[in-house]
């Protein structure tokens, strides 16, 4: 890796394969330097946010966050945290875009496994936040990535409550995605609806919402019907 040119032929070589290396993410985590020359080429942007040369990067990260022998190792040095500005961004660009996205799929990669620790280390960080913020505003790739991401965290017992133990977290949650379902008016997206209706009815089986009052409970009920009803309009059964 002896210049910067070259460091991106390597990182690019490395992301092409994951498909066919099983235990590749062993590799990137134990070898000398790897994964520090990763996380250098993802902080040199800050400054300028510019995406050209970061898709390698990502996709190695996306590899370590995948692998169950690496994903805690890769959550316990606190990389993810990293990417978090990305994530923050409001312009619409489409060079910003991608950077959410390809932030958003590293994150996707670890909560894939279902791993109650991973949901954990999440909640503690701001991504809630961050992945409403895109999906209010991203483009339908990445807002479908951050509601996926919303809603394995939705599934764990730990993220459900976390989401619940609050009627302002609640609110949070089920007015962004009540935007999203009158927004499926004008650019419809069934993978994205399809993420919006597991969200809610991973909501619904916390018996907080549905019995603290009927206010905050008629988010969720009036948003569901309003899904149920985009779908029977477009002839796809409602039941998911």
């Amino acid at each position: 890796m002896a210049s910067a040119e070259q460091l991106v032929l390597d990182l690019l070589e490395l992301s092409k394969k994951r498909e066919i290396f099983q235990d590749l993410a062993l590799l990137l985590w134990h070898s000398f330097g790897t994964i520090a020359a990763l996380l250098q080429e993802i902080v040199s942007i800050y400054p300028s946010l510019s995406p050209s040369t970061l898709s390698p990067a990502f996709n190695n990260y996306q590899c370590v966050a995948s692998h169950t022998e690496t994903r805690i190792l890769f959550l316990n040095a606190h990389i993810p945290l990293y990417l978090y500005p990305f994530l923050n961004t409001t312009s619409k660009a489409r060079p910003f875009e991608y950077l959410r996205l390809t932030s958003l799929g590293v994150i996707g990669a670890l909560v894939k496994g279902d791993d109650t620790e991973v949901v954990s280390f999440l909640l503690q960080t701001e991504i809630i936040p961050l992945c409403l913020h895109t999906m209010a505003m991203g483009i339908e790739l990445s807002k479908t990535v951050a509601t996926f991401i919303v809603q394995k965290i939705l599934l764990d017992d730990v993220g459900l409550r976390y989401i619940c133990v609050t009627a302002k977290r609640f609110f949070s949650v089920g007015s962004v995605l009540a935007n999203m379902v009158v927004s499926l008016d004008d650019q419809p997206s069934t993978r994205l609806l399809k993420h919006i209706v597991r969200c809610y009815l991973r909501l619904s089986d916390n018996p907080i919402p549905r019995t603290a009052s009927g206010s905050f409970y008629a988010c969720t009920r009036n948003a569901f019907a309003l899904t149920v009803q985009h779908l029977r309009e477009k002839g796809k059964n409602p039941i998911l």
